[in-house]
């Protein structure tokens, strides 16, 4: 986005003697064009946190939802439930599942897939039985295990209602019951989320982190100012554009 700067191609006897002069206006003129179109290009995105497709995750959003696992985290730990995941990375996890929620939308749009509130209501009642199981209600299990905000279930629902028919249409409606074949339907469900990944264009906020294409999963963004310039074991492992 930063524009060409041109120069006038006349330089009189003024002209040559003050050249330095002239070199370092020329740095200052281009340094405040490269600012204003990095300002230009945060305009577009500004109060997003990440860019899914025409439509957009709000940075007040992710906020909300944050501050709503934290307080699932505060009642879990009244009742002994301790998170599961990280704690230091609630933004990147929250993030990542309403990022995740646009996908499998996309993925039913694409593939034609219809899913009712009825559909999403049995698997939240089969999580719950899991949950049941482990003494602990859907919010707490969703919220420790998983770092979802409670108030997301009938998302999630939702999610899994859209997976359960995608794996059901690639598999042939016949679950595999190999090792090597639920192998291979879970390589097949990859290739199309990554191929609905791609369809959205999903671009997080460097402040909030970044989109990993290995994971599906955001995760923290390198420092752009670091002070060791070899990036860290873990950030070259960072698949920041889709492989499918």
């Amino acid at each position: 986005m930063i524009g060409n700067l041109r120069s006038s191609g006349r330089e009189s006897a003024v002209g040559r003697r003050d050249r330095p002069r002239s070199a370092r206006r020329r740095l200052v003129v281009a340094v405040l064009a490269t600012g204003l179109a990095v300002t230009a290009c945060g305009t577009v995105k500004m109060g997003a946190a990440a860019i899914t497709g025409n439509s957009r995750i709000s940075s007040a959003t992710l906020t909300a939802q944050v501050a709503n696992l934290n307080s699932a985290y505060k009642a879990d730990s009244a009742k002994g439930v301790k998170p599961q995941r990280s704690t230091a990375q609630e933004t990147q996890q929250v993030l990542t599942w309403l990022i995740t929620f646009r996908i499998y939308d996309r993925l039913a749009a694409e593939h034609g897939i219809h899913v009712t509130a009825a559909d999403a209501q049995r698997q939240l009642s089969a999580l719950g039985s899991q949950a049941k199981g482990d003494s602990m209600t859907v919010a707490e299990y969703v919220s420790a295990a998983g770092a979802l905000p409670p108030d997301l279930l009938a998302q999630l629902g939702q999610y899994f209602a859209i997976l359960s028919q995608l794996e059901n249409r690639l598999d042939g409606g016949k679950p595999p019951t190999s090792t090597s074949g639920q192998n291979s339907l879970e390589a097949k469900v990859s290739h199309q989320q990554c191929l609905a990944a791609k369809s959205l264009g999903v671009t997080v906020n460097p402040q909030f982190g970044q989109f990993d294409y290995g994971t599906y999963s955001v995760v923290p963004a390198p420092p752009t100012l670091a002070a060791n310039p070899t990036p860290s074991p873990s950030a070259s492992h960072v698949v920041t554009s889709p492989p499918c």
